[in-house]
């Protein structure tokens, strides 16, 4: 016997990630949600519209598709010293130039006051689920996206 049995019928939902026409054609005609990146919540909802557009012309139910993005966050009152800590990040972990990467990946560095309007930015595009990750002072960081979730509409 094989375990853990899936937890829905048919198996675990299956996710796709990618910003390639394939990647967005594959996540239309096959997959259950898709996680690209993207530079900006405009690119990504656009992007969104050609997925769910290609789910419907393959006899799919677009709105049964979940739709998230993976984003990096850099809180800090001080907006210079969040725009170095990511670009610092990005270097690091991607062996690019941040510039380079920040024009391929969205990234938010600045004060928690700006943060919640740009999470908003790709609900408002049609994300649902938004993944988060953060460069550091993790646990501060998870608490200031907390006090702040209900302003993310």
């Amino acid at each position: 016997m094989l375990g853990p049995k899936p937890h829905s019928p048919g198996g675990p939902p299956l996710w796709v990630g990618g910003s390639l026409p394939a990647s967005i054609e594959r996540a239309g005609r096959y997959f259950d949600g898709w996680m690209p990146i993207a530079p900006d919540a405009a690119q990504w909802g656009r992007h969104w519209h050609e997925v769910k557009d290609i789910a419907r012309a393959a006899g799919r139910n677009p709105n049964a598709l979940i739709g998230s993005m993976y984003l990096t966050i850099v809180l800090d009152d001080d907006a210079k010293r969040a725009n170095d800590k990511l670009d610092r990040f990005l270097e690091a972990y991607y062996g690019q130039p941040a510039a380079m990467m920040r024009k391929r990946q969205a990234g938010y560095a600045g004060p928690a006051s700006g943060v919640a309007e740009w999470l908003s930015e790709y609900v408002r595009a049609g994300c649902s689920h938004l993944v988060l990750r953060f460069t550091g002072e993790h646990e501060r960081n998870l608490e200031a996206i907390a006090g702040l979730r209900e302003k993310i509409v």
